[in-house]
């Protein structure tokens, strides 16, 4: 179940939301079975698996791409507007791995950890939406965006480079003691 939630649940969360029914991912089994295999094959070899964990992480960084262009490419379609198709892309990137963590009964990783994840997802959503806007998009193009995403995703992995947050050393103002006064 967490594998389907993670491999389709980001772009079945898109088709519910712009109509597209009935969402491909509890309608076509070819992607059921891949995702589904694929959580069989983790639940099976995971302890050696675990030793791969970076090239787990590189493969998704790859899917974020993917499925960030695909998601915004598939809104477009639909003739919706670029801020639409540039949220389904973004929905579509990143929802798959929400759905997992809350049905896991998890904070959602890309909500707490401050990785730099959901940025790469709107920057590569924005620029296919661009790219459609201005009449540029072609198959060339649109795995340029595809690279952007997974560029900035690698990059963010390799020098550990987080999104601004709470907590992360800078100070605003004079800090408050926990301790009470009299």
């Amino acid at each position: 179940m967490l594998a389907w939630a993670a491999g389709l649940g980001g772009g079945l969360l898109r088709d519910v939301l712009i109509g597209a029914i009935p969402p491909v991912g509890i309608s076509d089994w070819r992607f059921i079975a891949v995702a589904c295999l694929a959580g069989v094959v983790m639940y099976l070899f995971h302890p050696r698996l675990a030793r791969a964990r970076r090239m787990i992480a590189v493969l998704d960084a790859g899917a974020l791409a993917l499925y960030t262009v695909s998601g915004t490419l598939k809104a477009l379609g639909l003739g919706f507007d670029g801020v639409t198709a540039v949220s389904a892309g973004i929905l579509t990137g990143i929802g798959g791995g929400v759905l997992r963590d809350l049905l896991a009964d998890e904070v959602p990783a890309v909500l707490h950890q401050r990785q730099l994840y959901a940025v790469p997802a709107v920057i590569g959503a924005a620029l296919t939406a661009a790219l459609w806007a201005g009449g540029a998009l072609t198959s060339v193009t649109a795995l340029l965006a595809a690279g952007v995403v997974f560029g900035l995703r690698v990059a963010a992995m390799r020098f550990r480079l987080k999104v601004p947050g709470p907590g992360n050393g800078v100070s605003w103002g004079r800090k408050r003691s926990r301790r009470m006064n009299p």
